[in-house]
């Protein structure tokens, strides 16, 4: 089971927002943390938030416009860590969320009944404690990280090492608290949309948890070879730029550079973490618009490429997809 594909492809999905959100997750210095600690995020009230929506111009990410039965949703590509000077959407992504009332997230981090859901479905169950050695190897790269071991260990060990991964990307100068989706989640909030999760916190921290605990054990130990080595960051932040840049070619050519699927058992990790999830939040996209809604379903980047990403899956239902950014 590849850790780049577990931690750093896809650990910023939910993981990544969560670490800023639930107690015992979120960096913060400890007694013997590591002494070059990144600085903690600066916190944005809602005056610099408003300012930053109003004046933001250039547009990141991936854009599509999907329209059907006489009106227009969209889909966009989302990344789950990020940096405060593009957090906010730019000219034609405001204008998709003008023309919209519904945006629609993988997870609705803001609505603290889904945090605490997320919390609760990612914490440890009977048996899925480490080997003491391995144990001990989280909670030292915990404290490298800033973190507080003793408020990782009531969480499976899965999410530790998401926590963890999520931490590490502020070497990298991207931070968790700055994740376009709940940036996504604030703006429709004060946009007065209505902000809805296509998902449920116990299906997607379902996704992310190792089969057996054989397994557990080779991600948690891999991921940390990841974190160590300096792989880990050096892949999220190739991704964040791809982002960043909006190149829709860099991340179609995803699975070469990120060298996540190696095995059999990596591919078959990738299906249900991405093409199995994205059969069901295509669904869902679909019955919103079939309601009557026009919909901003923002969900992570890696879910829009491919023939099974869901701009194909969306035409595949009938909808006419055009893309807006990058320009055609």
């Amino acid at each position: 089971m590849s850790v780049r594909l577990r931690l750093v492809a896809l650990g910023w999905m939910a993981l990544a927002g969560l670490g800023g959100s639930v107690p015992g997750l979120a960096p913060a210095a400890q007694a013997g943390a590591a002494a070059d600690c990144p600085p903690a995020a600066a916190p944005i009230d809602a005056d610099r938030f408003r300012a930053g929506l109003r004046d933001a111009v250039a547009d990141h990410g991936f854009l599509w416009r999907i329209e059907r039965d006489g009106r227009a949703s969209y889909l966009y590509g989302t990344i789950h860590v990020a940096r405060p000077e593009w957090m906010f959407p730019g000219t034609l992504t405001k204008r998709a969320l003008a023309d919209s009332d519904t945006i629609a997230l993988e997870l609705d981090l803001l609505d603290p009944a889904i945090a605490g859901r997320l919390a609760d479905s990612a914490k440890a169950r009977a048996g899925e404690s480490l080997p003491a050695e391995l144990a001990e190897r989280v909670d030292r790269r915990t404290l490298a990280e800033c973190m507080d071991p003793v408020g990782l260990h009531a969480f499976a060990p899965e999410f530790q090492v998401a926590a963890i991964g999520a931490a590490a990307a502020r070497r990298e100068g991207v931070d968790a608290a700055y994740a376009i989706d709940v940036v996504l989640a604030g703006a429709g909030r004060m946009l007065g949309k209505r902000v809805v999760s296509l998902e449920t916190p116990e299906s997607q921290t379902a996704a992310l948890r190792a089969p057996t605990r054989e397994a557990t054990i080779e991600l948690v130990r891999g991921s940390l070879d990841d974190l160590d080595s300096g792989h880990a960051g050096s892949l999220v932040a190739r991704l964040a730029d791809v982002w960043r840049t909006s190149d829709l070619a860099a991340l179609e050519d995803y699975e070469r550079w990120c060298d996540c699927e190696r095995t059999d058992a990596d591919r078959q990790s990738m299906k249900a973490l991405l093409d199995d999830r994205n059969v069901l939040l295509g669904a869902r996209i679909d019955a919103l618009h079939a309601d009557g809604h026009a919909v901003f379903a923002a969900v992570g980047s890696l879910h829009m490429i491919g023939p099974r990403g869901l701009p194909a899956l969306m035409r595949e239902r009938g909808f006419r997809v055009v893309r807006l950014v990058p320009a055609p």
